[in-house]
């Protein structure tokens, strides 16, 4: 008999959906909006009822379905518990993996995930980490995510915050506020606004001509000028990349992983991007942890169903 099993990727503007055999292979895949009225209260009955129409759709009975993995944003337990909530959709703290069990009312296995661990473990099943079990995936986005995967399973934590690597401290002396609340953390200076922030402080100060444009600045705008060979913008780059070269040779001292994935939408520099991150963790990391491979994230916005799926195949392969 054929199984299957779905993965769930909650995000604050669509809920993403994906359907797979138990070989791995996504037979399809689909959006619902997330309806955030009422503190989110929709959003799992809304998930529910799509899979069970999917069911019907494709002739799957409950006998063949392993179960259903979700990916959300906020710290989530290895028990499925949302920790802190997730405030971009209205949710506060409670049990995710056992309250959308209740809305399928089916006799199947949930597994929930923090969404960035959940897609860390997509990218080491499917995407640019595959081949590897021990990794650690960075998403350079609006802020710094991250994921650890060790052994092939996600570090969680105590508390689900394992892997909150955009809040590391790599300046003890920046006096503006992280979005956490404290100061000097990476996501200030390697996320996709933090690039912005560090070349808007560059140009306050620089004489020199660029093709930077002191209006008009974004990440992207930062990497294409480095392509054109811009001295400026090489410069922000090479600040950019101490700060997160540095912070991942402090994690693989810890960790020890066998390659680093690098997501989101900063990641989309290419390979440019890596050669400024290698440089400064090359030259600050552990001699053990030297031969790390860095590479780009390559399943996009399928990381996260894709291993939400992961997370109820693993149980049904043991």
């Amino acid at each position: 008999m054929s199984k299957y099993a779905f993965g769930v990727d909650v995000g604050g503007t669509t809920v993403k959906l994906g359907l797979f055999n138990d070989k791995g292979q996504v037979l399809d895949k689909w959006e619902i909006p997330t309806v955030k009225d009422n503190g989110g209260e929709k959003v799992l009955p809304d998930i529910a009822a799509s899979i069970k129409n999917k069911m019907q759709e494709k002739n799957i009975s409950v006998e063949e379905l392993v179960g259903v993995g979700i990916g959300a944003p906020g710290a989530v337990n290895a028990d499925g518990y949302m920790v802190n909530g997730a405030v971009n959709i209205g949710w506060g703290a409670f049990d995710l993996a056992e309250t959308l069990k209740k809305e399928l009312d089916l006799p199947v296995t949930v597994k929930a995930g923090n969404d960035a661990n959940v897609a860390a473990l997509g990218e080491m099943w499917k995407g640019g980490g595959a081949g590897y079990k021990n990794l650690i995936m960075v998403t350079l986005g609006t802020g710094v995510g991250g994921g650890i995967i060790v052994g092939g399973k996600i570090l969680t934590g105590s508390h689900g915050a394992g892997g909150e690597i955009g809040h590391l401290r790599v300046n003890p002396h920046e006096t503006e506020s992280c979005g956490c609340g404290g100061k000097g953390c990476l996501e200030q200076y390697a996320s996709a606004t933090g690039i912005v922030r560090l070349a808007k402080r560059k140009l306050e100060q620089e004489t020199r001509n660029t093709i930077l444009n002191r209006n008009d600045l974004s990440a992207k705008s930062v990497f294409d000028a480095v392509k054109a060979d811009d001295s400026v913008a090489k410069e922000i780059a090479e600040s950019f990349g101490n700060y997160l070269g540095r912070a991942l040779a402090n994690l693989a001292a810890v960790i020890d992983p066998s390659i680093f994935v690098i997501g989101g939408g900063g990641s989309k520099a290419g390979e440019i991007l890596l050669e400024y991150v290698e440089k400064p963790f090359q030259e600050n990391a552990f001699f053990a942890n030297k031969d790390v491979r860095f590479a780009l994230a390559t399943l996009g916005n399928d990381a996260g169903i894709c291993g939400a799926a992961k997370l109820v195949l693993d149980d049904f392969a043991e």
